[in-house]
């Protein structure tokens, strides 16, 4: 089996989908952000507050780049998509699939935005790096799930049937 990979934006369920996702097909469960902590030795918000955006962005092209998995699910930072080197290794090794969701459904769920370790320049709103990432999204993705309204269950259900 190719391994399974998630896109989409922060809230859109990756880590959780994927927990399930890989449980349900009996497959290891990778997720990106948590790699690029064990790799920095810091948290997210950490290594965007004490070393910038671009070497948060930096480190996890480079953790992307050195995944060599097969048959994992792997859950990706929603900013993964910034990072061409990255994803084009990854799309080599699986099917993307992107999580789809709303906007008004990401900023219900994102209240937290100082301690999730999400990239974005101080001014920017979800509403700003939600514009900026859709095209990404779809330009990387393989298959697209529309998760508006759906459980994380439902979600995989849907993620299976398409893959």
């Amino acid at each position: 089996m190719k391994n399974i990979i998630l896109i989409g934006m922060p809230g859109a369920g990756k880590s959780t989908v994927g927990v399930l996702l890989a449980k349900a097909l009996g497959t290891d469960f990778i997720d990106t952000d948590i790699l690029l902590q064990k790799t920095s030795g810091m948290l997210l918000p950490d290594i965007i507050r004490l070393e910038g955006l671009s070497s948060f962005t930096k480190r996890e092209n480079d953790v992307l780049r050195t995944i060599k998995p097969t048959g994992s699910v792997i859950a990706t930072g929603g900013s993964a998509v910034l990072c061409a080197e990255g994803m084009s290794h990854l799309k080599k090794t699986g099917t993307t699939f992107y999580l789809k969701i709303a906007l008004n459904t990401v900023v219900s769920r994102i209240n937290n935005i100082s301690t999730r370790g999400i990239v974005m320049e101080g001014s920017q709103t979800l509403a700003d790096i939600y514009s900026i990432r859709t095209p990404l999204y779809e330009t990387y993705a393989d298959k697209r799930v529309d998760c508006e309204g759906l459980s994380p269950e439902e979600t995989v259900c849907r993620i299976i049937g398409l893959f």
